[in-house]
């Protein structure tokens, strides 16, 4: 059985950190916030998801936002910071991305990375 690894971030910053992640999300229109697959997940109109919020998800040591993207979008953010962007498993074939929270990624990063999912999600809902 693999080693967990540790993390390298603390429950209370995690706490924290998915507090603004929904207080942003929730301000986009015409979203909602559950629980999906055992994770915080924001839906517009509680139908499409466009956000996870993914703490240590399978032991993997992250925290993460995992978002839909736009085509092409995934390749060239993985390509450009593999550090702070990576492929998702589940949904990384659909194109979503996935984000380091634990890397303290810069917050209009993360403010227009679930503006564009939003957006992305929002145009296939019409």
């Amino acid at each position: 059985m693999p080693a967990t690894p540790k993390l390298g971030y603390t429950p209370a910053f995690a706490e924290k950190t998915l507090a603004k992640i929904a207080k942003f999300c929730l301000s986009l229109p015409d979203v909602t916030e559950r629980i999906s697959h055992g994770a915080p997940t924001w839906f517009i109109k509680t139908k499409a998801s466009f956000a996870t919020f993914t703490d240590n998800h399978h032991h993997d040591g992250r925290l993460a936002l995992v978002t839909c993207a736009p085509p092409g979008v995934q390749a060239m953010l993985v390509d450009s910071d593999p550090d702070l962007y990576f492929i998702p498993p589940y949904v990384g074939h659909m194109g979503w991305i996935g984000m380091r929270l634990d890397h303290k990624p810069p917050w209009k990063q993360v403010a227009a990375l679930l503006e564009q999912a939003h957006t992305t999600r929002a145009t296939k809902q019409r």
